[in-house]
């Protein structure tokens, strides 16, 4: 696309008559053709708490927009809802919908040459999905994340959906009455916004302000607080002077501004999903950046906060005690941040952090001072080894020991293994394998949270292991090591396990091992056939035949 994309769109007189007839139609006036048209990738939707609240912020961006001189225009965005689909078939659509939005955002933008674009999203694929677009386009753009939901309440306890999900494993075990499952499912979600732990929404929308394309500050705001709708005004205020200036996502997002990123998801106890997002995110921006690049930052990042699903905290809680400003300026102070990156103000990271405060405040302890951590290290490790040559990823925290070996339990789809779990029938010491389940093979990778949720409810989310070559929830604790690669579905080693077989999964020596002598797993390779794809037409026929594996970031471009 042209550097003045205008000129090609309304701006070449007699020409272009015709365009600025219809431009007139929808409220242009004479002087309203040498502004610049700012698209506004609006994922309002009444269908979820997470996107519900985001209409009233695209109202007060537009306007925002309007009065800096640009000339607004909205379009819609689809989203699949994550914990309402979770554990169904709906759920196959989840990763698609990633694709889904990141296409239609780049099919709008572009193919009405706009100037800049501010998306707002809300669920979990909207940010990974709107980046990919950002960067693809390489418009000047910024993310305007929904904000996060309030806690609701149960007898005296926060309460995040992931409270519903481990309920159910509960009251199936006999661990909780009709009362308490009935009372956590009315409070759970009490108001609009996002998952209200280090879910993988708010992983991803905190990581956007390290990678320089969100405001600081404005991730963790509570979708219904008025805080949240002013950000969304400034948001288009900066996006205005960006498009000014002709400050691109490319020049932002860049290997070192990725680090940043990953920086902050290690260092606030982030989901899993961002390891597939971010390579996702650099592939879009032409960035070189690999699954092993997360195990390098995560070996010098310690987890500094205490947020949900294994802490003790939400994200209210979080932007209460200084949010990620605080945790950056901390990262800042001791030489793991690069603090020269640009940011979509035109300031770089270290400008904009230099009136936070060095360490968190006293009163507070969901951030740790840095002479405390919650744990040394990183979470996110990356495991490899017969089982997943490519690659897997384990979530460590909230155990004592991430080590376990024990006998396979396989299962060849997420409801197959439900059934066992709510029979009562997997035992502490197991490790379940659920497969077929991943980028091709579900096709969508799912993700394991109904799985995950009812083996912690029964008490069995440190004792047992499980493992996927789909993914897991943002809210997943416990010994879960997920996209493993190659997966089942193009012949991958997690394809020839069968039960009984001993495997190993060992965090500390970031091992994920198949016990089983390499002439068995051979001959059992000679007699193993691909399987019939799940769908022959339609989207997930389409992502089947494109999509790559996980430890590329599961695209499909």
């Amino acid at each position: 696309m042209p550097a003045n994309r205008r000129s090609s769109l309304i701006t070449q007189g007699v020409a272009r008559s015709p365009n600025r007839a219809m431009l007139r139609a929808v409220g242009f006036g004479n002087g309203d053709f040498d502004k610049p048209i700012v698209g506004v990738a609006n994922g309002h939707s009444t269908m979820n708490p997470c996107n519900a609240g985001i209409q009233p912020l695209v109202d007060r961006a537009m306007a925002a927009l309007k009065e800096a001189g640009a000339m607004p225009q909205v379009f819609g965005v689809p989203t699949v809802t994550d914990g309402i689909g979770m554990g169904t078939e709906a759920m196959k659509y989840s990763l698609v919908s990633r694709e889904v939005i990141a296409d239609c955002i780049e099919t709008a933008v572009n193919g009405q040459a706009m100037d800049g674009v501010l998306v707002c999203g809300g669920c979990d694929k909207n940010m990974p999905g709107g980046m990919m677009a950002m960067l693809r386009m390489n418009v000047p753009a910024i993310y305007v994340y929904a904000g996060t939901i309030k806690p609701g309440k149960w007898k005296g306890q926060d309460l995040t959906v992931i409270s519903a999900f481990e309920a159910v494993g509960a009251y199936a075990a006999g661990k909780m009455g009709e009362e308490d499952f009935i009372g956590i499912e009315k409070n759970a979600c009490p108001t609009v916004g996002a998952c209200g732990g280090m879910f993988t929404a708010n992983t991803m929308s905190s990581s956007f302000e390290a990678l320089g394309m969100s405001l600081l500050g404005s991730s963790q705001l509570a979708s219904p607080d008025p805080e949240k709708a002013d950000s969304a005004a400034a948001s288009a205020r900066v996006l205005v002077e960006a498009v000014r200036k002709n400050l691109t996502p490319r020049e932002i997002v860049t290997r070192k501004s990725i680090e940043n990123a990953i920086a902050l998801v290690m260092a606030t106890g982030g989901s899993t999903n961002a390891v597939l997002h971010y390579l996702a995110i650099a592939h879009a921006a032409g960035v070189r950046w690999t699954i092993d690049d997360f195990e390098r930052v995560r070996r010098k990042v310690p987890v500094l906060c205490d947020l949900k699903p294994s802490g003790r905290y939400v994200a209210v809680d979080f932007h209460r005690a200084g949010g990620v400003p605080q945790v950056l300026k901390m990262l800042l102070n001791h030489g793991l941040l690069h603090g020269d990156c640009m940011t979509i103000t035109g300031r770089t990271l270290a400008q904009e952090l230099r009136e936070v405060p060095d360490e968190p405040r006293g009163d507070q302890d969901v951030i740790r001072p840095w002479s405390k951590p919650l744990y040394p290290h990183g979470h996110l490790a990356i495991l490899k080894g017969n089982l997943a040559p490519e690659g897997c990823v384990a979530k460590i925290t909230g155990l004592k020991s991430p080590k376990i070996t024990g006998p396979a339990r396989v299962f060849n789809s997420e409801p197959e293994c439900m059934k066992a779990i709510m029979a009562r029938k997997i035992k502490a010491g197991d490790v379940v394998v659920i497969r077929y389940e991943g980028p091709k093979g579900g096709p969508g990778m799912q993700e394991m949270l109904s799985a995950s949720g009812a083996l912690t409810g029964q008490g069995l989310g440190a004792s047992v292991g499980l493992i996927t070559d789909g993914r897991f929830s943002g809210g997943t604790w416990g010994m879960v090591v997920g996209h493993v690669a190659p997966e089942a579905f193009v012949g991958g080693p997690i394809a020839l396990v069968k039960s009984g077989d001993s495997i190993t999964i060992d965090a500390h020596k970031r091992l994920i091992q198949l016990n089983v002598p390499a002439k068995e797993l051979a001959a059992r390779r000679k007699k193993w056939k691909q399987p019939k794809p799940r769908y022959t037409r339609g989207a997930l026929a389409k992502y089947i035949r494109l999509v790559s594996t996980a430890s590329k970031g599961a695209v499909t471009d």
